[in-house]
């Protein structure tokens, strides 16, 4: 059982390293050419899962203000809430994992005992 609390403990350092990239995405929705970086998970050779973050280089929208073309964020600030509540709940349902593993182990060693 301690290896579902391993799992779901690195799923739990992983979701925090996402949410600091949506955060810093949604910080920086109005800086002029900043490039999103989209927070993949991947999974690594021990059980667990990490993050793999990728730069997204599409082009943000072109504005031009006083006679001076700017190129906006590609940041898409809906889509980044999205993903932040997606995050949230994957991170609930992990820290879920490890509290109801730690019950299991803990009736299972009442009855043991």
């Amino acid at each position: 059982m301690s290896n579902a609390i391993d799992i779901a403990l690195t799923a739990l350092r992983t979701f925090e390293r996402k949410n600091d990239v949506i955060a810093n995405n949604i910080a920086n929705v109005n800086t002029d050419g900043f490039k999103k970086i989209h927070a993949d998970m991947i999974q690594t050779t021990l059980p667990g899962v990490a993050v793999s973050p990728q730069r997204v280089n599409t082009p943000g929208d072109t504005v031009t203000i006083n006679g001076v073309e700017r190129e906006t964020s590609n940041v898409n600030p809906e889509e980044e809430l999205m993903a932040l509540m997606v995050n949230q709940r994957s991170y609930e349902a992990n820290l879920l994992t490890v509290k109801t593993t730690q019950e299991m182990q803990g009736t299972l060693f009442d009855i043991l005992g």
